[in-house]
């Protein structure tokens, strides 16, 4: 029964690790469809949010049940819990790639992002990329001392996400109110994202350590 019950365990992070796979495409595909007003790639992340959406679920069904049905206790009751909290994070990151996504559709023709903002965009989704291929090696192997390094990744979005603003707030701005308020929402979308994937990361050094990260500064 234990052998079982292992078995099960590793079955939800091996599942958590491909919603992450998953959550990584997705935010690459919205990038590109965002900046080359590729409008196929942008209702093909839309669609497949879908698949994200039911993976959470199936595995918050699955993870309910084991509960209910092994009465878990210490670091296996906290692993399942912690998985239902890790999942939701995922899917929301899931979201927020499929609102890039509709931000690249609703602009459509046009691309979404002027110029002189493309390269901080397509900046900001590479680090969110190597933020969640991270998280996903976090979740695998419980590795605390990655856990840790992404507050450092996360702020390098952060740096980013100010760039955007500082660049809106600039006086010589051309691109008007509406494509302000796109830019606004588009790199807080980035940043959201990178705050989820900490959040993970942090779920996973309390279940490893029986301590908050912060605790050790």
């Amino acid at each position: 029964m234990r052998e079982r019950f292992q078995e099960e365990l590793d079955g939800v992070s091996s599942t958590l690790v491909e919603m992450a796979g998953l959550v990584k495409i997705a935010i690459e595909n919205a990038t590109t469809a965002l900046l080359t007003a590729d409008l196929t790639l942008a209702e093909k992340v839309i669609a497949e949010d879908l698949v994200i959406d039911q993976i959470q679920h199936d595995l918050d069904a699955r993870t309910i049940s084991l509960i209910a049905q092994q009465g878990p206790v210490a670091t296996d009751l906290r692993t399942l819990v912690t998985s239902l909290r890790m999942s939701a994070d995922l899917e929301r990151m899931g979201d927020l790639a499929h609102h890039i996504a509709k931000s690249a559709r609703m602009r459509y023709p046009s691309t979404a992002v002027p110029p002189e903002l493309s390269l901080t965009i397509e900046e900001m989704s590479r680090v969110c990329v190597k933020i969640i291929e991270k998280v996903a090696l976090v979740i695998k192997n419980r590795d605390t001392e990655r856990a840790l390094e992404l507050e450092r990744d996360d702020d390098e979005i952060d740096g980013l996400h100010r760039k955007i603003i500082q660049t809106l707030l600039d006086p010589n701005w051309k691109h008007g109110v509406e494509t302000a308020i796109d830019m606004t929402l588009l790199g807080r979308y980035y940043e959201r994202c990178a705050d989820h994937a900490v959040s993970i990361a942090r779920r996973v050094y309390f279940l490893v350590t029986g301590r908050y990260a912060n605790e050790n500064s």
